[in-house]
């Protein structure tokens, strides 16, 4: 069968078949394509001719293309996914990245933000404005629940409950979770509701029930997100980056240092692995500094 048409079938599985997310496509789409290159460059002229030989020259190149250890790991899985698609409809006999070993995982710590530098973000939206109020729900939204800015600029006004102060979110592969929310951020989203959003609609003539509308009173985008999030941090004193992601890891960075129990915040965040959650078991420094205080006999 022809390669593309086989990438094509490939990509057609994972959708739905495997229901991936568009984000898991697109990265699935992009390594193939680069898989592909290296095989024209080769002169491989089929999937079921590459050897494990030519997995560790791919192998090679990648390295040298200094990509990180992350990065390397989903080129192996993706490809070894792909072969194991491809012995299934009988255009390969073997998985030649069955034998590829995954890297190791770097341990990085995420970024996150420390809750001083979170009182200066709250208190720099102007709430006199639709702009203003909408993106103080939003930073209140984000850092009271977890969730991931794609689950956020894909939530409904259907799908929050304000008798009950939960949000029922849509993650990854279509699964769904309720998410609680606490006093600040359901004050932040009724003056939203209630005022903002209304003037973002009449203002603009449209009709639709996203929560989060841009200026233009269409969805919010997760690009859009990023773009909010930049200017906020122009407009104080704050001189780190910041990425919608981060709140994310602040949530969850908080949650563990008060005493959350690990479980709770994986189920909170949606992950289906504990390991996932475990990332943000590390403590911060003012934690550290309160243990030291509070156990050593001459503090």
């Amino acid at each position: 069968m022809n390669i593309k048409i086989l990438c094509q079938l490939f990509i057609q599985y994972l959708q739905l078949e495997k229901n991936s997310s568009q984000y898991t496509l697109n990265g699935y789409k992009k390594i193939i394509e680069q898989f592909l290159v290296f095989m024209e460059q080769q002169s491989i002229t089929s999937f079921s001719s590459v050897t494990y030989s030519d997995v560790r020259l791919y192998l090679t190149t990648l390295h040298d293309k200094q990509l990180s250890r992350r990065s390397v790991s989903k080129h192996i899985s993706c490809l070894r996914s792909f072969y194991r698609f491809l012995m299934r409809e009988n255009e390969a006999k073997e998985n030649p990245f069955v034998l590829a070993s995954l890297p190791k995982k770097e341990s990085i710590i995420p970024r996150f933000l420390y809750k001083e530098e979170l009182e200066k973000l709250f208190k720099i939206s102007d709430l006199n404005t639709e702009l203003g109020q909408r993106n103080q729900a939003l930073l209140e939204l984000l850092y009271a629940t977890g969730i991931r800015v794609s689950e956020c600029c894909s939530l409904k006004l259907k799908d929050i409950d304000f008798h009950i102060g939960t949000i029922l979110v849509t993650g990854k592969g279509n699964k769904q979770r309720y998410v609680p929310f606490g006093s600040f951020a359901e004050k932040a989203l009724h003056t939203y509701i209630e005022d903002g959003r209304n003037r973002l609609i009449v203002a603009n003539k449209q009709n639709n029930d996203d929560l989060f509308l841009n200026h233009r009173g269409m969805k919010l985008t997760p690009r859009g997100v990023r773009v909010i999030l930049e200017k906020m941090i122009k407009d104080t004193s704050l001189t780190n980056k910041i990425h919608p992601h981060m709140l994310r890891h602040t949530f969850a960075t908080h949650m563990l240092d008060s005493g959350a129990d690990i479980r709770s915040v994986q189920e909170l965040l949606g992950h289906e692995n504990l390991s996932s959650t475990q990332i943000y078991t590390h403590v911060t420094k003012e934690r550290l500094q309160k243990v030291y205080n509070l156990h050593h006999p001459r503090a």
